[in-house]
C-alpha cells in the first residue's frame, strides 16, 4: 500500500499560506524536488491545484520562464511530469497530467492508496484538514521556518481530533528553517 504523505512549509505561528514569506531557497527548493520524486502521484483540492500549475507547468513553448532560477527548474520538471488528482465539485475538467476525483473522498484516497508505488502527496490546507480527519495521512512533514506571520490560514486548523505524532526525522537547513517528518502514533 503506497503512503499518503502530508508535507508543507509553515511559520512559527502555523501560518501555511504561500505568501508568508516561506519562499524556499536553493537548498530548501533541492529537498521539495527530492520530497517531489517521493512522489507517484499528487493529490490537490482546486485551488492547490490551480496554484501550482499557475507557476510550475511547462509552458507551451517547452522553455521555463524567465523568473525561474536555474535551481528551480529541477522541481518544476519533478512536479510537470507526475500524474496529479484533483478533488474538485467545480471543475469540469483538468489538464497538466491530472484526472478529477469527485464522489467520496476517503474511498477515492484508499483506492489510490492501494494501487503499487512509493508513495502519494498531498498539498494544501483544506483538503488535507480532510484527509487528516479520515484518518487517511501516513506521513507529515512540516518545514518550519523561522518567521512569524501573525496571520493567515493555519495548519490543520479545526482538526476535531487530538492527532498524536512521532517525530521520524529532522533536518535543518542553513536557513533556520527545519523539517520535521512524523508519523501518526498508532493507537495503544
Amino acid at each position: 500500500m503506497r503512503p499518503l504523505r502530508y508535507s508543507i512549509n509553515v511559520t512559527l505561528d502555523g501560518c501555511v499560506h504561500h505568501e508568508a514569506g516561506v519562499a524556499p531557497d536553493e537548498e530548501l527548493m533541492g529537498f521539495w524536488t527530492a520530497e517531489m520524486e517521493r512522489a507517484d502521484a499528487v493529490i490537490y483540492g482546486r485551488t492547490t491545484y490551480e496554484m501550482m500549475q499557475s507557476a510550475w507547468r511547462r509552458p507551451a513553448s517547452g522553455q521555463w520562464p524567465d523568473w525561474m532560477s536555474e535551481w528551480e527548474i529541477p522541481f518544476a520538471e519533478a512536479i510537470d511530469r507526475v500524474p496529479k488528482h484533483v478533488v474538485s465539485s467545480t471543475l469540469s475538467s483538468v489538464g497538466w497530467n491530472a484526472e478529477l476525483i469527485r464522489g467520496d473522498l476517503a474511498q477515492a484516497v484508499q483506492q489510490l492508496k492501494q494501487q503499487p508505488g512509493e508513495g502519494l502527496s498531498v498539498g494544501g490546507v483544506t483538503l488535507p484538514l480532510a484527509l487528516a480527519e479520515l484518518g487517511l495521512i501516513d506521513e507529515y512533514t512540516f518545514v518550519v521556518h523561522p518567521i512569524i506571520a501573525g496571520h493567515g490560514p493555519r495548519l490543520l486548523d479545526g482538526l476535531s481530533e487530538l492527532t498524536r505524532l512521532e517525530l521520524v526525522d529532522r533536518r535543518e537547513f542553513g536557513s533556520g528553517a527545519v523539517a520535521n517528518r512524523y508519523g501518526p502514533v498508532p493507537a495503544a
